[in-house]
């Protein structure tokens, strides 16, 4: 670790010291329990794709590579698991954004997001498999990774806004990013343990181990997540190994029999808990005098959809907004956004939104309380209480 990592790294310390504490303090009242029910909806997110190659083999991309495995782990689930529903988050060549990949997710209540690359390094001589979930990072090795995955934003436009502030050249960034750790952290970390095992074992791989690292597409993900390096397109040997159908086969095969472990041991942990939620007491529970004990008061979210940015004021006029209606001013700090459409559920806003892209493919959802924009993340965990 050199010095510039390390100053960094202290100079953020000072900044997130009591963040931590607070999120360390809350992490565990939040608690690890996978939903009830086990796993009945996966995403499957090749990375990179389109305009976006990834890294570049001698030979090969890794978004072809990816691609190709993704829809292989796919094929294994839906054969074998009837009770599987599986998204992907592209099933073509095309550029598919960090935060729409993890929209894709969070849409369909997903119970597991794996996201699937190839790993690079200016060296040759480095090969083997290894599978990240969301955290600190540990090393400088891990944060070049994260670096480069997460470099892919350069390709959005207005990022900085939709990623609310994150720099990817910034190792400060990385820092204080990383400290957002998902509510899911021991299933994330069972699952990718349990592939890395796969690769060993049956794909014969070399085991580079579970790491953590901040990675955006993992970022606000509300379930179990991983995204896995299925190997080096650096190294010569592993990238001939990875470009043809047996090599991809043997990883697809792998991460397949890692999932189908990880969802048989969910699936008993989750009919366990049904059984003792089921034979709870009935009458355990008084009311206070006045509450209505069926009534749950929601809070106060609205959605819209955020078209634009600008440091300038735009005047709020359909030509200055592609003929549309009803465009909503929105100051934060220094910077003017600009939404169109309210809506109080989640699910509306995401059609509407779906509509909105055919005028502005960059644009994206946001959540109101009251005047103050909030992250998706937090509005949709308070919203299914």
């Amino acid at each position: 670790m050199d010095f510039v990592f390390k100053s960094t790294f202290f100079r953020a310390s000072a900044l997130i010291g009591i963040a931590l504490l607070t999120i360390l303090l809350n992490y565990r009242a939040v608690g690890q329990v996978q939903e009830p029910g086990g796993i009945r909806k996966i995403v499957i997110d090749p990375g990179h794709g389109g305009s976006d190659p990834g890294t570049v083999g001698s030979r090969t991309f890794e978004k072809d590579i990816a691609l190709s495995i993704s829809l292989k782990v796919g094929n294994h689930i839906k054969n074998t698991f009837n009770d599987v529903d599986i998204t992907f988050t592209r099933r073509e060549d095309k550029f598919v954004a960090l935060d729409e990949r993890t929209r894709i997710a969070n849409a369909v209540k997903a119970d597991l997001f794996i996201s699937i690359h190839c790993n690079s390094i200016p060296s040759r001589g480095p090969y083997g498999t290894e599978t990240y979930v969301l955290g600190l990072h540990k090393s400088e090795d891990n944060l070049d990774v994260a670096m480069r995955e997460n470099s892919v934003i350069a390709y959005e436009d207005d990022y900085s806004s939709k990623y609310e502030g994150y720099d990817p050249k910034s190792s400060e960034s990385f820092i204080i990013f990383s400290l957002m750790q998902n509510a899911h952290l021991d299933q994330s970390l069972k699952l990718a343990n349990a592939v890395q095992t796969e690769f060993k074992s049956q794909a014969r791989r070399f085991d580079r181990g579970v790491k953590q690292a901040g990675f955006l597409v993992l970022w606000k993900t509300s379930m179990p997540s991983i995204l896995i390096e299925v190997g080096f397109l650096s190294n010569l040997k592993e990238e001939a190994f990875l470009a043809t159908k047996e090599g991809q086969e043997q990883i697809a095969m792998a991460i397949f029999k890692a999932f189908s472990d990880y969802k048989k041991d969910i699936d008993s942990r989750s009919s366990i808990a049904t059984v003792l939620h089921d034979n709870d007491a009935k009458d355990t529970l008084i009311p206070e005098k006045g509450i209505n004990s069926n009534e749950i008061v929601k809070p106060n979210y609205i959605f819209k959809v955020q078209i634009k940015s600008s440091k300038k004021r735009i005047p709020v006029t359909p030509k200055n907004f592609k003929n549309l209606n009803g465009i909503d001013e929105i100051a934060v700090e220094g910077a003017y956004k600009y939404a169109i459409g309210t809506y109080k559920t989640y699910e509306e806003v995401v059609e509407f939104c779906k509509r909105i892209k055919k005028k502005y493919p960059d644009a994206f959802i946001i959540a109101l309380k009251g005047s103050m924009i909030v992250p998706i993340d937090s509005a949709l965990k308070e919203l299914s209480i």
